[in-house]
C-alpha cells in the first residue's frame, strides 16, 4: 500500500492527499510532528535526506517533493486529464507547478508561516506584495476559464490551489479575487474531495 508520511497543517502534504482522493487512491498515513523535529531524525532522514514532508513511498519508489508527487501519481494512476502528454499542454501545466514553487510559496505560503507558525524569517512586506501579484494574475487569468489550464481539471489545479485556499491564515483577503473565489468553490465540488484544517469540504 502506498505511505504518505506528512503533518496535517502542511498545505504540500494536503496537495497530495488531496491527488490520493481524486484519484480515489488507498493509502497508509504516517504523521511526522514537524514541532518536535520527526523530519530531522535519523529514521526519516534515512528515507528522504531532505528533512521534508511530504513524503511518498509506492513499494520500492520512495519520493520527495509535493509537485514531483503530484506528477508520479498522475502518470502512474491516472490519466492524461491530469497530466497530458503532448509537449505544449505538458508544459502548460508544468508551468503552474513552477509557479506554485515559485510566487506562491512566495506570497501566500510565506504569510501562512509568519501568522500561523511565528517564521521569523520572513519579510511580510514582500510576501503580502508577492501574494498580491500572484493572485492579481490567477484572478485575470480565470476571467474566462474554468480551470488553470484546458476545460478540466489537472495537477496544476491541485497544486496550485492549497497555498490559495488557505491564503486567510496568512490574513489575506481573497473577497477582490471573485474569479479565485469561484475556481476555490469548483475544486471543492470536484468528486472525493477532501479538505484539510482551514479548508472546509
Amino acid at each position: 500500500m502506498i505511505k504518505l508520511y506528512g503533518h496535517e497543517l502542511s498545505g504540500n502534504s494536503y496537495k497530495v492527499k488531496l491527488m490520493l482522493a481524486l484519484l480515489n487512491l488507498d493509502y497508509e498515513w504516517i504523521k511526522i510532528d514537524l514541532m518536535r523535529g520527526e523530519h530531522k531524525q535519523p529514521e526519516f532522514l534515512a528515507l528522504n535526506p531532505f528533512g521534508q514532508v511530504p513524503l511518498l513511498v509506492d513499494g520500492e519508489i520512495v519520493l520527495g517533493d509535493a509537485q514531483a508527487i503530484l506528477v508520479y501519481l498522475a502518470r502512474q494512476y491516472g490519466n492524461e486529464q491530469w497530466l497530458p502528454l503532448a509537449a505544449l499542454p505538458l508544459a502548460k501545466v508544468i508551468r503552474w507547478l513552477s509557479t506554485t514553487a515559485g510566487e506562491i510559496r512566495q506570497g501566500m505560503e510565506s504569510t501562512r508561516l509568519y501568522h500561523l507558525f511565528k517564521a521569523t524569517n520572513i519579510n511580510l512586506d514582500r510576501a503580502n506584495q508577492k501574494a498580491e501579484y500572484i493572485l492579481t494574475q490567477l484572478n485575470d487569468h480565470l476571467s474566462n476559464r474554468e480551470w488553470l489550464e484546458f476545460n478540466h481539471p489537472t495537477i496544476a489545479d491541485v497544486a496550485v490551489f492549497p497555498y490559495v485556499g488557505l491564503a486567510t491564515d496568512g490574513k489575506i483577503d481573497l473577497t477582490p479575487y471573485p474569479n479565485v473565489l469561484s475556481w476555490i468553490n469548483r475544486v471543492k465540488t470536484l468528486p472525493n474531495f477532501v479538505g484539510m484544517i482551514g479548508i472546509n469540504n
